[in-house]
């Protein structure tokens, strides 16, 4: 059951909540998640280098609000604000609505999921050895507070002919429990000689039983 259900979604309403929080009758829905989807794609590809956790979007009646959690919050917002006010500036462009974009530190970087994933991804992609990436990772979680992590990268490691998958885990990852505070994400890593390769991580961070909790 672990592995045939994301652990976040399988946590919803109990430990975790929905990135994107609103209602939209039967005909607007497909148009205005499309829309949520372009957002996030955006807001991830622009502040890439700030190393992006997580996206929620919140909507009003004509006010859209982005929260964005980065693990350098000073790349994001750039010299003056320059870097906020010009994200600000496209995506009401490109949305056609009033967009309020917020900036928030992650406090324990090496504790995400997402941002340990696209750490690693892009280690791959720099022809970096996925072993060596994968017990890096590990270490920095694991001292950082992690009760447990498990890490997969599947496709050509390190260019080999066949595809495989590694493994790494470290303490304990309950992905059956409900009450589990486990932070799960994926991430893809392209090359132009070895393809695709997937990257998978769980962290579980201990138990929680409300997801309006403090992290």
């Amino acid at each position: 059951m672990g592995r045939k259900v994301n652990p976040i979604a399988i946590r919803m309403g109990i430990n975790k909540i929905w990135d994107s929080v609103w209602y939209a009758d039967k005909a607007q829905f497909p148009k205005i998640f499309a829309q949520d989807m372009k957002i996030e794609e955006k807001i991830r590809k622009t502040l890439k280098d700030a190393g992006v956790d997580q996206v929620q979007i919140m909507r009003s009646a004509n006010k859209i609000e982005v929260l964005v959690s980065v693990a350098r919050p000073g790349v994001a917002i750039g010299r003056g604000g320059e870097g906020i006010d010009k994200l600000q500036k496209e995506m009401k462009n490109m949305t056609k609505m009033d967009i309020e974009v917020k900036i928030k530190e992650v406090k324990k970087a090496d504790m995400s999921a997402r941002i340990i994933a696209r750490t690693i991804a892009e280690g791959i992609e720099r022809r970096q050895p996925s072993k060596l990436l994968m017990m890096s990772a590990k270490e920095k979680a694991m001292m950082a507070g992690a009760k447990g992590l498990r890490i997969w990268i599947s496709g050509r490691i390190n260019n080999a002919s066949q595809a495989r998958t590694i493994k790494t885990t470290a303490g304990t990852v309950p992905a059956q429990t409900l009450k589990a505070d486990i932070d799960f994400a994926m991430d893809t890593a392209k090359t132009s000689d070895a393809g695709l390769t997937g990257v998978k991580v769980w962290i579980y961070k201990g138990t929680k039983t409300d997801y309006q909790e403090e992290e």
